[in-house]
């Protein structure tokens, strides 16, 4: 998902593991230092933990509608941004969930993300708070819409990861403000419904249905020949560097869908879609 100019400024830790030398990162109204892609880790201790602005510096936008696709840089070649609460997070440090209908106050900041024309109605769909681990370690509480079908599937899955430790950067709600924004590359928001095509289709997507969830876009990207999404996640198409938050064949994370019946974008045969998790195979 694309975020909002407007995102609030993230801080690389210290222990982000890159190659090539530290560059710093963007001013707000900046456009990102880039440096050339490598798979080729170094010690995190060369690495003093520059700044990074998710969201603040739009790319260019290619021939095809997306942004440009320009190498990932440094910082972001094995992510570890923290992760900023929305919502308190648990006082135990232990998972919760809840879910509920869709009240008013879900449904105006969803804003266009549910529209007219929707192929489900807002009474099938369910609000859920979730608790995740972020890549500080910490248990943090997020936020997704899908549909009340899969909601306690969904549930199960997160808890799931939870339980593995496995890490999550950010999960809220996509607003308006989110699918109005320019391309930025850098977005790694964890999230089910938007009522949106499918990418560069013009079929509905599962999320339209709220069938589907994209966990860490950034670390799983959607890769189709050049096409990148995000479009600065370029150096998470090498899946044998494997670095914290991605969704590996075999690996418990995907099995937490699988066995639910889920079907993951990973195993897809084009485009490869490693974030991706649907009900519906597609």
């Amino acid at each position: 998902m694309r975020r909002s100019v407007t995102a609030v400024l993230l801080a690389a830790l210290a222990v982000t593991s890159c190659g090539g030398a530290p560059t710093a990162g963007p001013a707000a109204t900046a456009s990102p230092t880039l440096a050339p892609t490598t798979t080729a880790p170094v010690s995190p201790s060369a690495v003093p933990g520059p700044i990074w602005v998710v969201g603040a510096s739009p790319l260019p936008i290619a021939p095809d509608g997306f942004g440009a696709r320009l190498p990932t840089p440094l910082v972001l070649r094995d992510r570890h941004l923290p992760t900023m609460d929305l919502l308190p997070p648990p006082r135990d440090g232990r998972f919760h969930a809840s879910v509920a209908l869709i009240n008013p106050a879900v449904r105006q900041r969803m804003g266009e993300t549910y529209r007219v024309g929707c192929p489900v109605p807002l009474s099938k769909l369910r609000y859920l708070t979730l608790t995740f681990r972020g890549f500080d370690g910490k248990a943090h509480t997020g936020e997704l819409v899908v549909a009340a079908s899969v909601s306690a599937a969904v549930v199960r899955a997160f808890r799931s990861l939870f339980e593995q430790g496995f890490p999550i950067e950010e999960m809220r709600l996509p607003t308006t403000a989110d699918l109005r924004a320019k391309p930025t590359g850098d977005g790694n928001d964890t999230a089910g419904f938007v009522c949106r095509s499918a990418r560069g289709q013009t079929r509905l997507s599962a999320h339209a249905y709220g069938l589907a969830v994209d966990v860490n876009p950034f670390h799983n990207p959607l890769v189709r020949n050049d096409l990148v999404l995000p479009e600065l996640a370029s150096a998470y198409r090498d899946r044998t560097w494997v670095r914290d938050g991605m969704l590996l064949p075999g690996s418990a994370a995907v099995r937490a869908f699988t066995r639910e019946g889920w079907t993951w974008g990973g195993g897809f045969s084009r485009p490869k879609d490693y974030q991706h998790f649907s009900r519906t195979g597609n």
